[in-house]
C-alpha cells in the first residue's frame, strides 16, 4: 500500500468505527438509563405501535376497575340499608306484638304506638337514601314490586358492548313495604294500598281498625330478604368481573413490558462492549494519524 499525506484512509476507517461504537454505546446508555427497550421509534416501530395500544388499554382497564369499586360501594350502601329496613320491620314487629297484650294498658299501647309511627318515618326516609346523589332505592310511584325494577348498568369491559355490561338492581324497597289491604299480603303499587312505610302525618296505628297484623311483618321481611338477595347476587357479579379485569391488567402489562422493558443484563453487556470498543477505537484513531508522519523520515 502506497505512503500517502493527502488521504489517509486508515485514519477514515477508524473514525468510522468510533462513531459506530459511539452511536452504540450512546444508544446503550439511553436503554439502561431509562428502562425502556425502544427509546426513540427508529428503534422498533412496529414494537411501539403495539405498545402504545396496549398502554392504553391498561389504561381503559384500571378506569373499569375503578368503576366497578364504585358500584361495589353503591351495592354496599344500598345493602347497608335493607339491612337497616329489615330491623326496623322486626322492631314494629315486636312491638305490634307487645301491643296485643292483654294486660297493656291504653296508654301502654299509646307509648308504642309514638314508636311505631316514628319508625315508620324512619323506614320512609330510607326509601329515598342516595349514594353519592343516586337513588339507591327505585321509589316510583304506580310501580309494583316483583314486577317493576330499576336498575344501573355497570360497564366491566374496557371493549364495552351489551356483554360486558352488569345491571345492579335499585330495588323497590317503597314497593315492598305497600300492600294492597289490610286483609291482604300480596304487594301493591306504591303510592296506593297500605304500607309500613310512611311520611310523617300518614302513619297508621299500632292497633284498632285499619291496622295491620302481625302476618304482614313477616311478608314485609321476606320481600326486603328477596330485595338484598337480588343485591348480593348484582355485587358477587361485579366482584368477579373485578377479579377478571384486574387480570387483564396484570396480563397486558406484561405483554407491555416484554415489548418495551430493557433486559438490564443483556444491555450491560452491550454496553460494557461498545464501551472497550469505543476507546480502543479513538486509541486506533490516533495511530491513524500519526502514520503519515512517517512520510517526513524519507526526506
Amino acid at each position: 500500500m502506497a505512503l500517502s499525506i493527502l488521504s489517509n484512509t486508515a485514519a477514515t476507517k477508524a473514525a468510522f468505527a468510533m462513531n459506530s461504537n459511539n452511536v452504540q454505546l450512546n444508544k446503550s446508555l439511553n436503554r439502561l438509563s431509562s428502562g425502556k427497550q425502544i427509546v426513540t421509534p427508529a428503534d422498533d416501530a412496529g414494537g411501539l405501535a403495539v405498545s402504545m395500544k396496549l398502554g392504553s388499554s391498561i389504561a381503559r382497564n384500571k378506569s373499569i376497575v375503578a368503576n366497578i369499586q364504585n358500584a361495589m360501594s353503591f351495592g354496599e350502601v344500598q345493602d347497608g340499608a335493607l339491612s337497616s329496613a329489615a330491623k326496623i320491620v322486626d322492631r314494629m314487629a315486636e312491638l305490634k306484638a307487645l301491643s296485643l297484650d292483654v294486660m297493656k294498658s291504653s296508654t301502654d299501647v299509646e307509648n308504642y304506638n309514638t314508636e311505631f309511627k316514628a319508625l315508620q318515618n324512619q323506614l320512609h326516609d330510607l326509601t329515598s337514601e342516595k349514594f353519592n346523589g343516586v337513588s339507591l332505592f327505585n321509589s316510583t310511584s304506580g310501580q309494583t314490586f316483583g314486577t317493576n325494577s330499576d336498575t344501573i348498568e355497570v360497564v366491566t369491559s374496557d371493549q364495552g358492548g351489551s356483554g360486558s355490561v352488569v345491571s345492579m338492581s335499585k330495588g323497590l324497597l317503597l314497593g315492598a313495604l305497600t300492600f294492597k289491604s289490610t286483609s291482604d299480603t300480596d304487594a301493591e303499587a306504591v303510592g296506593s294500598g297500605v304500607a309500613l312505610a310512611n311520611a310523617s302525618g300518614s302513619e297508621i296505628d299500632i292497633s284498632g281498625s285499619g291496622t295491620l297484623s302481625l302476618a304482614f311483618f313477616a311478608k314485609a321481611t321476606e320481600n326486603i330478604a328477596t330485595l338484598r338477595a337480588t343485591s348480593a347476587a348484582g355485587l358477587a357479579r361485579l366482584q368477579l368481573a373485578e377479579d377478571h379485569v384486574r387480570l387483564t391488567v396484570a396480563n397486558l402489562e406484561a405483554a407491555n413490558s416484554r415489548i418495551m422493558d430493557v433486559d438490564v443484563a443483556a444491555e450491560s453487556t452491550r454496553f460494557a462492549k461498545y464501551n472497550i470498543l469505543s476507546q480502543v477505537s479513538a486509541a486506533m484513531l490516533v495511530q491513524a494519524n500519526q502514520t503519515p508522519a512517517t512520510a517526513l523520515m524519507l526526506l
